[in-house]
């Protein structure tokens, strides 16, 4: 049995069904991640888990306990909201504090807990500091600091980042990411982002339409896709019609399936290339675009628009316009099932 399970859970706001048969098990200690666009379910199926929700049917199992009609105080989950929540007239010391204070902990083991909590999202220094004083990734980390302090059994993270600018984005994945680790904590963490993901994942559950499309570790949602959806949604694939690819290589794809192909798996060259176990093709730039240290190409071979990324590098760039060769390797042109829709 697994830390937690959702067996069969569906949950209805009138004639809306946001989850539709919800089924599956998070492991002690995971990290795992709820991806998907907005609207697809995993907010809610957070608030389900913490109790802010009640699901309309299926059942909620917490280290073999069934929660599903337990009230939300007692069910120690931990939870990290998008807007902080942090009370505008306590410290942040105050704030971590509040809800070992709710616990009626005794006053030694407050005082050293919540140091400890500061001291672990590297707050130290602001412990008497109001959060009107604090910036968005302090309040952020306060917060944080505020759920890990109780010990709780499950931490959820409701797109805790989203409001806050990249590079502090980024370092705070690391740190949510370490601070798991090192406190053994079993969390879920939500986010459309599938950049941030990746990074922060044992386990990606990747939602559509209040159902889960594909679950697994980050490299196998991201390099074997089992649906267009999921292929649009994760790594930016290109996906090609039966007919597109046909047009593209002169191959032709089973039927009901789309070619997925990753844009860093193409290769581009001013020389033809060997080709060897690969489809060789003539092409023009379009356009690129730089995207951090990746440049991306835009470029048409046989009519067929694809994407092409490669590493940033001033002596391997090509003009709009320029005549290029790609190298399209066979292992990776996947076939997989035609979806509902694609990703813009």
């Amino acid at each position: 049995m697994s830390y937690i399970e959702f067996n069969n859970v569906v949950k209805r706001f009138g004639d809306n069904t946001v989850l539709d048969h919800i089924s599956f098990g998070i492991e002690k200690g995971d990290l795992v991640t709820l991806l998907g666009p907005s609207g697809c379910g995993k907010s809610t199926l957070l608030r389900c888990l913490s109790g802010l929700e009640r699901v309309t049917e299926g059942t909620i199992v917490l280290n073999g306990r069934d929660i599903t009609n337990v009230p939300a105080s007692k069910r120690n989950i931990g939870m990290v909201f998008q807007q902080y929540s942090l009370f505008p007239n306590m410290t942040v010391e105050q704030n971590v504090a509040f809800g070992l204070k709710m616990q009626k902990a005794p006053a030694d083991e407050i005082e050293n807990k919540v140091k400890e909590a500061i001291a672990m999202v590297e707050l130290t220094g602001k412990e008497k500091a109001y959060p009107a004083s604090l910036s968005g990734g302090q309040q952020q980390r306060a917060a944080l600091a505020r759920s890990i302090v109780t010990e709780p059994d499950v931490l959820l993270l409701d797109e805790p980042l989203s409001a806050i600018d990249a590079k502090l984005r980024k370092a705070l994945q690391s740190r949510i990411r370490e601070i798991n680790q090192e406190l053994g904590l079993t969390s879920i963490f939500v986010t459309h982002d599938q950049d941030e993901a990746m990074v922060m994942s044992d386990v990606i559950q990747l939602f559509h339409n209040g159902r889960i499309e594909q679950a697994g570790s980050p490299v196998e949602v991201y390099t074997r896709p089992v649906s267009e959806f999921a292929a649009s949604f994760i790594g930016s694939y290109n996906l090609l019609s039966a007919d597109e690819f046909g047009r593209l290589t002169g191959d032709k794809v089973a039927s009901g399936n789309v070619v997925a192909i990753r844009p860093e798996t193409v290769g581009i060259s001013a020389e033809r290339p060997a080709g060897e176990e690969a489809y060789v093709l003539e092409a023009r730039v379009k356009s690129s675009t730089p995207r951090g240290n990746v440049l991306r190409y835009e470029v048409v071979a046989n009519g067929i628009q694809l994407r092409v990324d490669t590493l940033f590098r001033s002596f391997h760039l090509f003009d709009d316009g320029a005549h290029v060769f790609i190298e399209l390797p066979r292992h990776a042109c996947l076939q997989i099932p035609v979806g509902v829709a694609r990703a813009a």
